[in-house]
């Protein structure tokens, strides 16, 4: 008995050793990026990324697939036979074979047999086979194309959502900062009307006052975990990831100068543009496979076979007579129902179809960059603008508060004022956002960050 509670008193010692090194290895460090170690790890993890390579390597091996139809074909096959009843040839009577009156019925071969061909095909000459090797290398370059599209607009994904997460974390600290002087002011009016120094309606509406600003800061600050998550989600790192960014919120302005040079070269950098001009060149080869087919086929070819015929089951025995020939195939469709014609037809308007749908993008991104440009301008002047709110929003907080100790103010007018301050504070900082998000179209829209 004293044993067993030994041991068990030494099971219990064991697992409190083991137990909180157990509990700290489940709980994760919290991953804090910046703006640069976010688009890093995006690059390296995002699905739509990762997918994107498959493309590129799926084109690769599709170039070896479009090389191999101008290497040559080798085949082999084999047959055996077992002839139930063997084929017959009719001799027909009273010649120098049959003699007799009556037509003669001979078998022919033997209840078993064996056949083995080896064949050799090589395409001389086929206008498809040269048109579908440059197809392949072009669909390659289309896929390294489409990757870096992909790359830029993750870029942009992770750029929108980091700054999003700056602007929760400055509403945030702004709703908490309004709570928390709310709550003050709750305090110390709730101190004065025990003194008889406030009346009933100054300690109800402080009272109302903190109970309104509360939901703010829980809205804000589950605004902030949304955007913690859907950073995650492009980032492809676990929902339960503790994470965090580091990052000044600040206006940065772009010269008017780099706006200028940047604006004349939009479209020949932008990688969708590209991708779509690489497009048509793959649609204008083919047309040339379309039309490829009004040219012949020249093939090589060459066989190689073996045979044997017995009524036995002894392969020893077996007799294996060879043959081997080789020439030459020339083959050309001569009629198809114009269905050639209608290909070529289909395919020209295909290409014809991207080429417009280049254009569209072209214009598109022109409008794109100057909305981009009117928007970083307008921001620019809110910014100007909320500077000089605030700074009035703040001065005339502390007068309301001065003249409120000074028995002059009103309880009202210190809740205005707050109200005023964090509106103030607020619209800076959307401003600010609103400038970073327009930054970053704009950055899109000429490919800055194009490799």
């Amino acid at each position: 008995m004293r044993s067993s509670k030994r041991g068990a008193f030494l099971l219990l010692v064991i697992i409190s050793f083991f137990i909180p090194s157990i509990s700290q290895a489940q709980v994760q460090d919290t991953l804090i990026l910046n703006l640069n170690d976010a688009v890093s790890k995006a690059l390296e993890n995002n699905w739509d990324i990762q997918l994107s390579k498959k493309d590129i390597e799926k084109s690769q091996e599709q170039i070896s697939e479009a090389y191999s139809n101008a290497f040559p074909r080798l085949d082999f096959t084999g047959n055996y036979t077992r002839n139930i009843k063997l084929p017959v040839l009719f001799i027909p009577p009273d010649n120098a074979f049959n003699p007799t009156s009556q037509t003669l019925v001979m078998e022919l071969g033997s209840k078993n047999s064996f056949t083995g061909t080896l064949g050799l095909t090589q395409v001389l000459y086929n206008q498809k086979v040269n048109t579908a090797i440059k197809i392949a290398g072009e669909y390659s370059e289309y896929s390294k194309t489409g990757n870096q599209a992909t790359k830029e607009q993750v870029i942009l994904s992770v750029k929108k959502t980091f700054y999003t997460i700056l602007l929760a974390k400055e509403l945030v600290k702004v709703n908490k900062q309004n709570y928390e002087a709310s709550k003050a002011n709750f305090d110390n009016v709730s101190l004065l009307y025990k003194q008889g120094a406030a009346s009933e309606y100054d300690f109800l509406r402080s009272e109302v006052q903190v109970a309104n600003v509360q939901p703010m800061l829980i809205q804000a600050e589950n605004y902030l975990e949304l955007a913690k998550s859907s950073l995650k989600n492009i980032l492809a790192l676990d929902v339960k990831q503790p994470l965090d960014v580091k990052g000044d919120f600040v206006f940065e302005e772009v010269s008017d100068e780099v706006i200028k040079e940047a604006g004349s070269n939009v479209v020949n950098k932008n990688p969708l543009v590209k991708q779509l001009a690489i497009q048509e060149s793959l649609l204008d080869k083919n047309i040339a496979v379309q039309r490829s087919d009004y040219y012949p086929t020249l093939s090589f070819f060459g066989q190689y076979a073996f045979q044997t015929q017995d009524n036995t089951l002894k392969l020893s025995h077996y007799l294996w007579p060879q043959s081997f020939m080789v020439g030459l195939q020339l083959s050309y469709l001569i009629f198809d129902g114009f269905g050639r014609s209608s290909r070529i037809q289909q395919a020209v308007i295909d290409k014809e179809k991207v080429g417009l749908g280049r254009r569209k993008l072209e214009e598109g991104l022109k409008v794109q960059l100057l909305q981009s440009q009117l928007k970083m301008e307008e921001a620019k002047k809110r910014i100007q603008a909320q500077q000089k709110s605030l700074e009035q929003a703040d001065r005339a907080l502390k007068i309301s508060q001065t003249r409120y100790k000074s028995g002059v103010g009103t309880q009202l007018e210190i809740i205005d004022t707050q109200a005023a301050l964090t509106l103030a504070q607020t619209n800076y900082s959307q401003a600010i956002y609103d400038y970073l998000v327009a930054k970053a179209d704009w950055e899109y829209a000429i490919s800055a960050n194009s490799n």
